[in-house]
């Protein structure tokens, strides 16, 4: 893992490189997502099927496509007791900490003429997607189901491929836990497609949520406006500021929990303490040849991490909230000292006792975090993405007569005569 300074005379190329390692869409992706989403669009269950079978080898139909009550009993039935509690245990924290999210239509009377407000209300139905196969990520089911349930969504639909029809049972608990309620064994873009435009067996939905790989990314990014999104998710990244307090075995740790994710993310520590610095980039190399996911994190490692070794802790911080990383964690003797500094960040783990998993799976904040600079302008998921609000005026008689003559006036501003006309009309004796 290399090591950098600030003053490098190459810094600045070097973190150009991290920075920017998921910015540019591999060709044809972009045209190979029009025609899947032009294809799920005009032909609906038939091209659904269609591509479920070239890309994930299985064979469905219309009447298949859904998750039935029976698979759903017998994958919770293949998980054992001591899993289905720890699922439950990190629902019921998810649930509690999104509850407090929660925002209450409400009136203002500060004028006894106007009564203006604004309504809250849970969406109608929601999609999430949730990455399938072999792989297993029952969090990911939690983290987006469960909100959308204590928001009051009216409708929790859920997309997982099953490539060769095999899905990891945890996946299907989770979502039996989370309160979905329906399932289909679709994934990738016609997946997204099919939410956002409706089949004739998937319903249409306001809102996707959830992760997936470059073409579940490209083809959310390509329905939005059809339907509401979430955002658009790069590779995982975590960037650790160190005051050389701490274990470097810890921070190693941590370092390599990003790392062993994907081959693109990146994993940064930056330390005022050289001689962390060099304790740490000897820990990642000697945990990492333990690794069952060596390869993938190895080259995380090689390609997309750095130990940066800064004059100060506020270097460390001006620094970090340039980059305004998915996962910071202040691995220092005091973080509540620096937290003001922190403008920028989708999650912040505080203190050496606070690993980056931990909010992975059941802390109770929400796992689907703003990635590449993005937290600058995004927030993590939270109930605010499962409601919407509308704008409440009343005007009494009074109200009108004692603002119209300002409302006449900035409309013929506009030059819109029947705006004006539309007050006006009201306010002859």
């Amino acid at each position: 893992m290399r090591i950098l300074k600030f003053d490098d005379a190459d810094f600045a190329d070097q973190f150009r490189r991290i920075e920017q390692r998921a910015e540019a869409v591999p060709a044809g992706v972009l045209e190979t997502v029009k025609t899947i989403i032009d294809e799920v669009r005009q032909r609906g269950d038939a091209a659904l099927c269609e591509l479920t079978a070239r890309f994930d080898r299985l064979e469905l139909t219309a009447a298949t496509l859904e998750v039935s009550a029976a698979e759903i009993a017998a994958a919770c039935a293949a998980v054992d007791e001591r899993s289905l509690q720890a699922l439950q245990l990190a629902a019921d924290r998810i649930a509690r900490y999104h509850a407090k999210q929660k925002q209450e239509t409400w009136l203002s009377t500060d004028e006894s003429d106007i009564l203006l407000g604004q309504m809250v209300r849970p969406l109608d139905r929601v999609g999430i997607y949730v990455p399938g196969g072999k792989a297993a990520y029952p969090s990911s089911v939690l983290m987006n189901a469960v909100p959308a349930k204590v928001a009051g969504v009216g409708e929790v639909i859920m997309v997982v491929p099953m490539p060769g029809g095999e899905v990891n049972p945890h996946v299907l608990a989770a979502a039996k836990i989370a309160g979905v309620d329906r399932i289909f064994k679709v994934g990738g873009a016609q997946a997204v497609a099919a939410l956002a435009y409706g089949t004739e067996t998937i319903p249409r939905v306001d809102k996707i949520t959830g992760p997936g790989n470059i073409y579940v990314a490209t083809a959310k990014q390509l329905v939005f406006g059809r339907v509401d999104i979430d955002m658009i998710a790069g590779p995982s990244e975590i960037l650790i500021i160190n005051d050389g307090s701490g274990n470097a075995a810890h921070i190693a740790a941590d370092l390599l929990s990003q790392a062993e994710h994907d081959e693109l993310a990146s994993a940064v520590l930056v330390t005022s303490s050289e001689k962390m610095a060099r304790a740490v980039q000897e820990e990642v190399e000697r945990q990492l040849a333990q690794l069952s996911r060596k390869a993938i994190a190895r080259k995380s490692i090689d390609d997309f991490s750095a130990v940066i070794v800064a004059k100060t802790l506020a270097e460390a911080i001006e620094f970090s909230n340039r980059i305004a990383p998915e996962h910071l964690e202040l691995a220092v003797d005091n973080p509540f000292a620096i937290l003001s500094g922190i403008k920028h960040a989708g999650a912040i783990f505080m203190g050496h006792h606070t690993p980056e998993a931990a909010g992975d799976y059941l802390a109770g904040p929400n796992h689907t975090l703003p990635t590449g600079g993005t937290a600058r302008f995004f927030s993590p998921l939270s109930l605010d993405d499962f409601v919407k609000k509308s704008s409440l005026l009343s005007f009494s008689e009074a109200g009108l007569q004692r603002l119209g003559e300002d409302i006449v006036h900035i409309a013929e501003l506009e030059g819109l005569e029947a705006h004006a006309k539309s007050v006006a009309i009201r306010l002859k004796k």
